[in-house]
């Protein structure tokens, strides 16, 4: 079987090279060659730092490296740096579970927030299906699963797992697509323009599921929630005094903006939907909005008057082909939708 598979990514190699395009490459803890290997690694870094280079397709758009990862648990911390552009890393497994990325830095330990990622990407172009990123340093402070600054990011059936700042996604254009996030404070975090379509969220403890930080209202950021459903681990309670409650976001920078669309949302949702930062802030400049979404939590009679319920025609703005595609002459037109489409 070994055999057969090192044949498989050989015949892809000499097919890369013949029409100079695409790279594979196969990584698996049961690989023992190291870095003399070009389509083989034991470790996701490895086979980041000593893959083949991709070459241009014959109409000139850039070629992309394939990291096929198999089944296990990798505890590694990675870094994709700016200069391995479209890289795309897929499970082979059967099931996003059966390959995890993880690691256990909080910042205390690490120095910072921003040194705790088990999962850094910094490059263009990058995807990722059928995987688990994870910090699991638990209820201990801030601890990022993955910190994603790429423009054209794609991820699909992936699942992000941590407590407070789970996903720091923080620049780029980004696409998540039936995915499954969990956290407790915080837990998507940073000024991305990020869509998070048919995918699950999940609070584990009363606290705040966004901080969008959009710093300017002219900036084009902010965090879309499309046809998805947020869930929580814990259980309301008919008792006022004793009800636990969490809210959609607060503002980490003063123009955050967050819109939920067409979401199931549940009765532990407090009925005031959005926070302030802090018990002393008294207002703020946040676009906070939502449109068309159901379940217990979707009634919109005490939401805080500074949030927004979208028309229609508002509505279609933050679909992910307009959302995605701000008017910027600096930027290409991307499908997020179409990409995502081809990988399993």
């Amino acid at each position: 079987m070994r055999v057969l598979v090192i044949a498989f990514f050989a015949a892809a190699s000499l097919t890369t090279l013949a029409w100079a395009t695409d790279v594979h490459v196969r990584v698996s803890p049961d690989i023992k060659t190291g870095t003399e290997a070009v389509s083989e690694f034991p470790t996701i870094q490895m086979a980041l730092d000593h893959h083949p280079n991709a070459t241009p397709n014959r109409d000139g758009s850039p070629g992309r490296v394939f990291l096929h990862i198999a089944p296990g648990i990798y505890h590694e911390r990675i870094v994709i740096t700016q200069n391995h552009p479209n890289i795309t890393l897929i499970g082979t497994g059967s099931r996003p579970q059966d390959v995890v990325i993880t690691n256990s830095f909080n910042a205390k330990q690490a120095g910072g927030t921003f040194l705790t990622a088990t999962v850094t990407v910094e490059s263009p172009g990058f995807e990722a299906a059928n995987l688990t990123f994870e910090n699991s340093a638990g209820n201990t402070g801030q601890a990022v699963a993955i910190a994603v600054r790429s423009d054209r990011a794609i991820f699909k059936h992936c699942r992000f797992l941590g407590d407070q700042d789970t996903l720091f996604a923080d620049f780029g254009r980004q696409y998540y697509l039936d995915s499954y996030i969990t956290g407790g404070v915080d837990f998507i975090f940073g000024n991305a323009t990020a869509v998070f379509d048919r995918t699950e969220i999940h609070e584990i403890r009363p606290a705040y599921l966004t901080a969008q930080s959009r710093t300017a209202p002219d900036q084009t950021t902010g965090y879309v929630i499309l046809n998805s459903r947020v869930t929580s681990a814990f259980v309301s309670t008919d008792t006022p005094s004793a009800r636990q409650t969490f809210f959609l976001g607060r503002p980490w920078r003063p123009y955050s903006r967050v819109v939920v669309m067409n979401t199931e949302l549940p009765a532990n949702l407090d009925p005031a939907g959005w926070s302030l930062w802090s018990k002393t802030d008294t207002a703020t400049p946040a676009f906070y909005a939502e449109f068309k979404n159901t379940g217990p939590g979707a009634a919109i009679s005490a939401r805080v008057p500074w949030s927004h319920q979208l028309t229609p025609r508002e509505a279609a703005a933050y679909l992910p082909a307009s959302f995605l595609n701000p008017r910027n002459p600096k930027q290409e037109f991307w499908d997020a939708e179409t990409e995502a489409a081809k990988l399993p």
